[in-house]
């Protein structure tokens, strides 16, 4: 039996050699772990869409989607995510509207945060490039 696909958009946005990472609220699944800002697509919606929309609704910021960076699937228990990642820009400072909290990350630091697995697999490519 295969598992069921869920495809999220996420949004790499970089602000003085940091990026924007948001928490997960305590009653998320995944609680607590740290993650790119973005969202589930849903059906009709293109990434773009889907981005603005989420970005709007979480953080109270109006996105500017730029190209993609990278795509990668991960295997959870219950489904498959497809997560693709774009390079944004946003207007406003970040609010936590439907996030726990909200941080600006040097890449050196992302040792000290706990991300779930495809969130992780952005990160470890991020540092590559």
């Amino acid at each position: 039996m295969s598992l069921p696909h869920i495809r999220i958009v996420a949004a790499e946005i970089e602000r003085e050699g940091a990026f924007l990472v948001t928490q997960r609220r305590p009653e998320a699944e995944l609680p607590l772990l740290w993650e790119f800002p973005g969202g589930r697509v849903r059906d009709g919606e293109s990434d773009g869409e889907a981005l603005r929309r989420s970005l709007r609704d979480r953080l109270g910021c109006e996105a500017q989607v730029g190209h993609r960076v990278l795509h990668v699937s991960h295997a959870y228990a219950e489904y498959t995510l497809d997560m693709v990642v774009y390079r944004c820009g946003v207007a406003g400072e970040p609010r936590c509207l439907r996030v726990h909290d909200v941080r600006w990350v040097r890449p050196e630091e992302f040792g000290d945060y706990r991300f779930p697995g495809a969130d992780q697999q952005t990160i470890d490519k991020l540092l590559q490039d």
